[in-house]
């Protein structure tokens, strides 16, 4: 093996491990946040609010850190940014009120703009045959969060939840050094590359292909963030779970829909990454349709007697179909960003974080906007109905997108072969 590909696959595993340890922070409140609304007394709303806190911080920092990492070494950026978690983690044992809760997760936020850092650091190091599949592997990181699900119970079990943040807060300071000792810095590409202007990477902002693609990121990143916050309470609130078993089952749902991703990566590289996405938007949008459907029941009042017909979605239905729909949104995501490299393979920075940012606010928005809907619709179910229009939207826009973009190739293809006079 060449000493360059070795550097290329430690790069990538070390950037993996990093961004998984990051996301484990970003998504602490999923399973925290079950304790704080039990001890708080918290609405479904308020518990909305208290999960969005720290994903809006890392979804509106991925746009400026994406911009800063066109420019400046992202080993040193990953580095710092890692760093900055530690404090807030040690300080988490000492926070009592929902206030402060929500003031500390916008801090620990700051571990979501791993991503963007990430995904810049890593395309550096493989050529574009290869692009679907080296983000697909980084996406993995996803898996941070089923790091937290299995171990934080551990940790609970063993000694309290005030110990969650301080042991956390080594871990991370842990990484922070691995990675600063052992990951390579890219130089060729630093040697070699002309600084552009921010004109240069501001300019694609303008195309609303790139904000299509931040829709698209919305549904399969952004829903698939908030699910896994959402999962444990719904579990334990819907089908009356201890908080053991529903952990267990949302585990399956992450760790399922995070490994897959290198899968996705391939499949892109290979069949296309619109092939990919449009499957995977298709598979998602049937298991929603069940998932949208409220237990029922019904009285058919027949000739003799009344007829009652019930229907509802089980646990273990319940979690086939979370599963299948995990899988999907890990093809999802792995695709649409081997679209973004395919269209922007100069801006994975810059465009990159926009849409990274969009895809995240999703997993900032959706929560609060699952609590409003339980609150107002009195089921739990309206959670997947949401879910259920967003998908359409998604589906709809791509669906034209397609459209147009045959009809432009058509209109192409009749101007070379001279069937439409031109000037």
């Amino acid at each position: 093996m060449e000493i360059q590909q070795r550097h290329s696959y430690k790069a990538l595993t070390l950037a993996t491990l990093a961004f998984a340890a990051s996301f484990s922070v970003w998504t602490l409140y999923s399973i925290l946040g079950v304790e704080v609304k039990e001890q708080l007394n918290l609405s479904a709303t308020e518990f909305g609010l208290l999960l969005a806190a720290p994903i809006f911080t890392g979804a509106i920092f991925r746009i400026p850190i994406g911009f800063l990492a066109e420019r400046v070494s992202c080993r040193n950026l990953f580095f710092w940014q890692m760093l900055l978690t530690v404090p807030p983690l040690f300080y988490l044992p000492y926070v009592k009120t929902f206030s402060d809760y929500i003031f500390l997760g916008f801090i620990l936020g700051l571990s979501g703009v791993s991503f963007i850092i990430g995904i810049r650091y890593v395309t550096d190091w493989f050529d574009t045959k290869q692009q679907g599949f080296a983000l697909g592997v980084f996406g993995a990181g996803n898996a941070g969060a089923a790091i937290t699900l299995a171990l934080v119970p551990f940790i609970v079990e063993a000694y309290s939840w005030q110990h969650i943040g301080p042991i956390y807060g080594v871990g991370m300071l842990g990484m922070a050094i691995i990675f600063r000792l052992f990951a390579p810095e890219i130089s060729k590409y630093y040697q070699e590359k002309k600084i552009q202007d921010l004109a240069f990477h501001l300019a694609p902002l303008k195309d609303v292909q790139v904000w299509r693609f931040g829709l698209y990121y919305y549904f399969v990143f952004g829903s698939f963030l908030a699910l896994l916050l959402w999962l444990p309470q719904y579990y334990m609130e819907a089908y009356k779970l201890p908080l053991t078993q529903a952990l267990a089952l949302t585990v399956l749902f992450v760790a399922s829909s995070s490994m897959v991703r290198a899968i996705g990566g391939w499949f892109a590289d290979r069949f296309g990454a619109r092939a990919v996405n449009w499957s995977a938007f298709w598979i998602c949008m049937v298991c929603l349709f069940f998932l949208s459907y409220p237990p029922t029941t019904m009285i058919i009042h027949g000739v003799s007697k009344n007829v009652e017909v019930s229907f509802e979605v089980n646990v273990w239905l319940f979690t086939l179909l979370m599963f299948v729909i995990g899988i999907a949104q890990g093809m999802g995501r792995a695709s649409v960003y081997k679209i973004i490299y395919d269209y922007y393979p100069n801006h994975m920075g810059s465009i990159g974080g926009v849409i990274a940012a969009l895809g995240a606010l999703g997993g900032c928005t959706l929560p609060i906007l699952f609590g409003l809907a339980v609150d107002i619709i009195g089921v739990y179910s309206a959670c997947f109905m949401l879910l259920y229009g967003v998908l359409a939207l998604c589906m709809i826009a791509m669906h034209f997108a397609i459209k147009a973009e045959r009809h432009q190739k058509s209109l192409k293809e009749a101007i070379e072969n001279n069937f439409l006079e031109h000037d």
